[in-house]
């Protein structure tokens, strides 16, 4: 017990000096736990060398990972998905897991009597990163945007087939039907259980100890062992149990509360899984290298092939079809997990799960970078498949838009929220919007705006052609409204200069996220900035007023009266 102890010291002390190093530099936090795990394990500085001691710290790493990753799928979520998520989700899981497994075959990775490198390598090249991609998302102020929303939306259901490929993974020796069906309904049965339990027995408990924290903390450990116990009972792995703990409190009341308490744990323990994997390198070799850029190359080919082909052809638009491609091109940390199962069950060799290993590191590096920079990789993109012959949304409306344009007197460049609300308050008011005419390269708003008979044009506001296109000479008031922190490849005052530039005379109404902003956009050619934050602050004013007039009642009657029957495309 002392040993353990002291190399999970050593262990967290290494992730958390590569961790420094890596923020520093702007890299991956989960690279720098493999690299500090590699550099006090057994092939490199030797501080660690017990295999008994970094296969105990891995497994309880691993076992509250799952815990945590089942606790942020959302079934609710799932279920309300849309076609385009779910159908897009369909074909890149099953297509892509399809191809690796036969792309491996071909490269001579065997599959059948008792190797199934294979099938794990296909499974595992058609997995992308919860953890890189929604740091970077988060980062970068993307998540609620439509391939924001439709990588989340994929990432969900992978995490949910792994889950059944866990269900019949122990049984991949005897692959059989009745194996496999006796499989599934163990799996049936924990997950029922499970479910059944959260559902009528836990929140009664956690309403009882919700007022004091570790207690709440403490129960929602004692519930990923519990059932990650129940897994075992059923022949199932510890693995799989807390997996299906994770999903199962996930969705009962008291889940938010849940994850907030956990989510303080869960960055230690997920650090001692990476920094378990990385004990577990070996230095490369010559074929485990060439094996893990084969894998790394695939992946990103087939993230490509499978992501984009099912969005372009639901009319996504060929921008809202590349950016998840590019920022799902990684492996998963559920790829590393199932590469712990299959080699503790034997399933397959070290070298397939070295080479898993060195792939992710090497996509971690270059997904990273590639969703930073994937507004331009994704504008060149679209420029070459333009030439190549792909059609883009706006192909055929370009004349009809530049022409309706022309008769636009008022022009909205970038649809996001507030344009939504300012287009139903037209609406509401009953002034009339042939005089509308919107920018953007959205598909949803695209066809959404389409169906009202608004005049459209799908295209970056960035580029001065789409803006020429849509009739930006001719229109007398420009309206900004999207902030900066969601504008991509341009800015309020990069707007307010080429709007200017191509329209001396029109009135441009820009918006600030900052105050320090507002003279520079002046500077640049707008007649009026509006400062969100200012509206909103008088607006909150004018309640803790009624509040203390006690007129909050009248007030609320005054929001329902505005939000009846009203119909916005972002909600």
């Amino acid at each position: 017990m002392h040993g353990l102890l002291h190399d999970i010291a050593l262990s967290i002390l290494a992730a958390w000096l590569c961790g420094v190093i890596a923020y520093l530099t702007r890299q991956p936090l989960i690279l720098a736990y493999l690299i500090g795990g590699f550099l006090v394990g057994p092939a490199g500085f030797k501080f660690v060398e017990s295999r008994e001691s970094i296969h105990a710290i891995g497994e309880l790493g691993l076992i509250f990972l799952l815990f945590m990753i089942g606790l942020e799928i959302d079934l609710k979520k799932i279920a309300r998905a849309g076609k385009v998520i779910l159908v897009s989700a369909a074909f890149q899981i099953a297509v892509g897991s399809l191809l690796g497994v036969g792309f491996f075959l071909l490269i001579g990775m065997p599959i059948g009597g008792g190797r199934w490198d294979a099938l794990y390598l296909g499974i595992a090249a058609a997995l992308s990163s919860t953890v890189i991609i929604v740091k970077m998302l988060y980062e970068k102020q993307e998540l609620d945007t439509l391939p924001g929303r439709i990588t989340l939306g994929i990432l969900v259901l992978q995490d949910l087939f792994v889950i059944l490929f866990l269900a019949i993974q122990p049984s991949l020796h005897d692959l059989r039907l009745g194996v496999g069906l006796i499989s599934a309904g163990r799996v049936a049965v924990l997950l029922a259980a499970a479910l059944l339990i959260s559902r009528y027995v836990l929140p009664w408990l956690f309403h009882r100890i919700a007022r004091l924290p570790e207690l709440v903390l403490v129960g929602a450990i004692a519930w990923c062992f519990f059932v990650s116990e129940l897994a075992t009972r059923l022949g199932l792995s510890r693995e799989m149990g807390a997996l299906v703990a994770g999903v199962a409190l996930s969705t009962f009341p008291y889940a938010l509360d849940v994850v907030a308490k956990v989510t303080s744990l869960r960055d230690f323990f997920v650090t001692l899984f990476f920094v378990a994997v990385g004990m577990a390198l070996p230095i490369p070799d010559a074929d485990m290298m060439k094996l893990a850029l084969i894998l790394a190359a695939f992946t990103v080919v087939s993230r490509v092939v499978t992501t984009f082909i099912p969005l372009y052809l639901m009319k996504q638009g060929l921008r809202a079809s590349l950016l998840p491609a590019i920022n799902l091109a990684q492996l998963s940390e559920f790829s590393l997990v199932l590469m712990q199962l299959g080699i503790q069950d034997k399933q397959i060799s070290a070298q397939t799960v070295n080479a898993i290993s060195f792939a992710f590191v090497v996509l971690a590096v270059t997904s990273t970078f590639a969703m930073m920079h994937s507004d331009t990789i994704a504008r060149a993109s679209v420029a070459g498949l333009k030439r190549l012959g792909l059609r883009d949304l706006d192909h055929g409306h370009a004349e009809e838009a530049g022409e309706g344009g022309h008769g636009s007197r008022i022009m909205i460049l970038g649809f996001y929220r507030t344009a939504s609300s300012l287009l139903a308050e037209f609406e509401r008011q009953k002034v009339p919007v042939t005089d509308i005419a919107v920018v953007d390269f959205n598909p949803r708003v695209f066809h959404a705006l389409k169906e009202r008979g608004i005049k459209v044009q799908y295209g970056d506001i960035a580029n001065a052609e789409v803006l020429r296109h849509a009739g930006l000479e001719k229109a007398e008031i420009v309206v900004s409204s999207v902030p900066d922190a969601l504008l991509v490849g341009t800015s309020n005052e990069r707007l307010a200069r080429l709007v200017r530039a191509i329209n001396p005379h029109a009135k441009i109404i820009a918006t600030a996220d900052v105050i320090g902003n507002v003279q520079a956009l002046y500077a640049a050619g707008a007649d009026h900035v509006i400062v969100s934050r200012f509206a909103e602050a008088s607006a909150m004013l004018d309640a803790i007023r009624a509040a203390e007039d006690g007129l909050l009642e009248e007030r609320r009657s005054e929001l329902d009266t505005q939000l009846e029957g009203r119909k916005e495309i972002l909600p």
